[in-house]
């Protein structure tokens, strides 16, 4: 009986030790340094990292785990599995200033994790030991770099008791709305969920050995669920093959992408709604000329909103090399579910419900609500009325509620918040479900995702979702870079400052009034008064409001998760500490 990835791993590392598991691109180029680990090798890495830990007597307890891009991580990875430590991926300090949000971060988890251990590459830990000034939790804590680890340690691995409700790892939330907690996700909710995703994006046998086990291409962050859960450990799960990048390797040339796609022919390759969008701007004719994409299957799209309009223009634009628009595959999940709730089919174009003749975006294809998918197997998905504790007919707007063995063990250190959001009864339900906090519908057993319960907006009496004011906004001007907005409310009474420290709003007003921050390119300042106009006008158009601030400001600054959705909060909060990176001072309603 399997017990854990590890068990697979050790399955896999006999019965194909020498094939590839792991291929990463050094440089992010096809052409350039690539490294390699077979499943032999990395079967005897992660015994060595987890010999170590284990004759340190650190079974039980928690490692955090601090690496650039590169294999190394996932031989910690499977080294704290493997020796029954709970792992606690993070993001490593870099940059100049050691990057101080990341830096921060990073101390609340080793805090609230009560790490004993931190395993990193070498340079991340030739780092620490120099930042011992910012760093005082470090002085109890043992930090080693996994490379250090002799391959002879793995003679002394011995398996470690495990059941299916052992922790395996803790993944924190990457805070959209709220302080980061640790979700708590046992062995047994890893196994099921990539079951989870093994069916819904059709994952099967015969289609490993049609791909010759080319499974994944990904340069997603292996610290966020979406990287880690997906093309990470989904492969170790499947005895497949995945080709992996730096993200920021993507982000300076998000072609890299498409020329890995076409180089290794995955079938599974994705990330957020945003990626799909850098790689239209660079798509030239030339780039166009030189890929073939279409062994891509399933294009995978979550973590933050399916734009339809991204999904028909990635589908046209890239349909001359081969994209097939069958391969769009948008998706939802969270973190407190393990990472997958539902998918779309595979071979089949997503489900769109187009904008109804009058509303917010009447008439417009590209507003149309884009599908999620339907749930895994032996996943439940329920919409509620919160207030009421009840489930919602189809077609009717409510909290997104879970329940499956995929559905993690709660927060770490944290009974109230784990009995408010996994502990919820639904009437007529048995069984406890996760309140997702995220609002949507279901129709003939899909699932469209709205917006988040907590970022709803309400202006006398009427619910409008942040999300389609965002989208308003970015439609109404093409200076704004898509899904580089933020809309929340304020109340009358408050005031946010421009970069001329003028107040931008009429002190008089009382009540919640909606204020709308949107990233614009640098060439555009000069048409900021026309554009801070044609947004006002657009979202009184499409949803009767007047809207209180339009401040545009410099392109990166929305302050994002790790996962690339927009945080509002933050967001609203810098807006009225007068912190936000302004181009263009608010104009007066």
């Amino acid at each position: 009986m399997v017990r854990s990835l590890v068990d697979l791993l050790t399955t896999h590392a006999s019965h194909h030790p020498d094939r590839t598991g792991y291929r990463y691109l050094v440089t992010g180029d096809v052409d350039g340094e690539i490294q390699e680990i077979s499943y032999g090798r990395l079967a005897a890495r992660s015994r060595a990292v987890a010999a170590w830990l284990q004759e340190r007597g650190l079974a039980g307890t928690r490692a955090m785990l601090l690496y650039p891009p590169g294999l190394e991580f996932i031989c910690g990875y499977l080294g704290c599995l493997a020796a029954g430590v709970v792992a606690v991926p993070g993001v490593p300090p870099q940059g100049r200033a050691q990057n101080h949000r990341a830096l921060t971060r990073m101390k609340r988890l080793i805090a609230d994790a009560d790490a004993k251990v931190i395993l990193g590459g070498r340079e991340v830990i030739s780092a620490l030991s120099g930042m011992a000034e910012h760093l005082p939790e470090l002085a109890d804590i043992t930090c080693v770099a996994t490379e250090d680890i002799p391959d002879e340690a793995a003679a002394a691995w011995h398996e470690p008791d495990l059941t299916a409700d052992s922790v395996a790892f803790l993944q924190y939330t990457s805070g959209s709305t709220s302080a980061p907690r640790g979700v708590m996700v046992t062995h047994g909710n890893l196994l099921d969920n990539e079951r989870v995703i093994s069916e819904r994006m059709g994952h099967t046998e015969d289609v490993l050995a049609e791909y010759g086990h080319e499974m994944f291409v990904s340069w997603l962050p292996v610290y966020h669920d979406m990287g880690l859960i997906g093309p990470v450990l989904n492969t170790v799960y499947l005895g497949a093959t995945a080709t992996l990048f730096s993200p920021l390797h993507f982000l300076q040339q998000p072609q890299r992408w498409l020329t890995a796609v076409t180089r290794y022919r995955p079938h599974t390759s994705g990330g957020p709604n945003f990626a799909y969008e850098l790689c239209l701007k660079h798509a030239t004719p030339g780039l166009l000329d030189h890929l073939d994409l279409s062994s891509w299957q399933v294009a995978f799209n979550g973590a933050e909103p399916v734009r339809a309009a991204t999904l028909r223009r990635f589908a046209d634009t890239f349909a001359p090399a081969g994209f097939r628009r069958e391969a769009l595959y948008p998706c939802y999940g969270l973190a407190e579910a393990t990472l997958m709730v539902t998918g779309s089919t595979v071979h089949t174009p997503p489900t769109l419900l187009q904008a109804p003749e009058s509303g917010p975006h009447a008439g417009q294809s590209d507003a149309a609500s884009v599908s999620c998918g339907r749930p895994g197997p032996d996943v439940t998905v329920a919409v509620a009325d919160p207030e009421r504790r009840e489930e919602l007919p189809d077609g009717e707007v409510g909290e997104i509620w879970v329940r499956g063995a995929s559905v993690a063990k709660g927060y770490w250190r944290n009974a109230l918040a784990t009995r408010e959001t996994f502990r919820a009864t639904l009437t007529g339900h048995d069984g406890r479900f996760l309140r997702t906090g995220d609002l949507g519908f279901l129709r003939d057993g899909e699932l469209f995702v709205t917006g988040r319960l907590k970022d709803l907006i309400v202006i006398d009496g009427r619910n409008h979702y942040p999300q389609d004011l965002e989208l308003t906004a970015e439609m109404a001007h093409p200076a704004l870079r898509p899904g580089c907005t933020a809309a929340f409310s304020v109340d009358g009474g408050n005031s946010g400052l421009g970069a001329d420290g003028v107040d931008g709003a009429d002190g008089g007003a009382h009540g919640e009034q909606p204020v709308i921050v949107a990233e614009i390119a640098p060439d555009a300042v000069s048409e900021a008064e026309k554009i801070i106009d044609v947004i006002r006008s657009g979202i009184g158009d499409a949803h009767g409001l007047s809207v209180r601030d339009v401040v545009l400001v410099q392109p990166g600054t929305i302050p994002k998760t790790s996962s690339g959705k927009i945080q509002r909060r933050a967001s609203r909060a810098a807006y009225l500490d007068g912190a936000l990176a302004v181009i263009a001072a608010p104009a007066q309603s």
